[in-house]
């Protein structure tokens, strides 16, 4: 479907911009939101006509998207789920659960401005962007725990950060082990008190 966009939008384009989009998303958003017309000639010249206007209006929607996106702006939400001991959900974090748990901190947020990339299948924490305005994206944590008392990893990158030093700790350790399970293996106390020979020495 060819259509012209009647404000910017991310990834697809700017004010006054035809692009061409999947059917149902130009029938049940784009044109139903007020985003984008059909792209015939009519709507062309109307567009254009009215393009200061149009960019005056984004430029107040962008003004209160910013007002929005303070107040959310770094914010953690938990979404509670059952997890196997292993930490693989059963079942998964959806758009929807993360727009509940915003809502249920008192924050509002169209489902449609939530992108999480790729559906959430394990505990953890997981940062998410909010396209609150096609300029204005901000960014917050999701924490997908099993119960609301469960401990709150500081900082992603800190807990694989944790997790890789552990492992690493737990394999020099073994490392060693091994190492001296072998040396008390080879060295036994007749090698250990026994004389060089000749043939040692050779």
């Amino acid at each position: 479907m060819e259509l012209i966009l009647l404000e910017r939008i991310a990834r697809l384009g700017a004010i006054g911009d035809v692009v061409n989009v999947k059917n149902g998303f130009g029938r049940n958003y784009l044109i139903p939101t007020g985003k984008a017309l059909r792209a015939n000639k009519k709507n062309k010249e109307v567009v254009e006509a009215q393009k200061d206007q149009l960019e005056a209006q984004n430029q107040v929607r962008k003004g209160e998207a910013q007002k929005q996106a303070s107040t959310l702006d770094g914010i953690v939400v938990t979404v509670i789920r059952q997890a196997s001991d292993d930490g693989k959900l059963y079942g998964s974090v959806a758009v929807r659960d993360v727009s509940d748990a915003l809502e249920a901190a008192g924050h509002k947020v169209d489902r449609r401005y939530i992108d999480l990339n790729a559906t959430i299948k394990s505990l953890g924490l997981y940062e998410v962007t909010i396209g609150l305005h096609a300029e204005v994206p901000v960014k917050i944590k999701v924490h997908v725990a099993r119960n609301a008392d469960s401990p709150l990893p500081q900082d992603m990158q800190e807990a694989d950060a944790a997790a890789k030093a552990q492992e690493a700790m737990w394999a020099e350790q073994a490392a060693a082990k091994a190492a001296a399970a072998e040396a008390a293996a080879a060295a036994t106390p007749e090698d250990a008190d026994a004389p060089a020979t000749d043939e040692d020495a050779a």
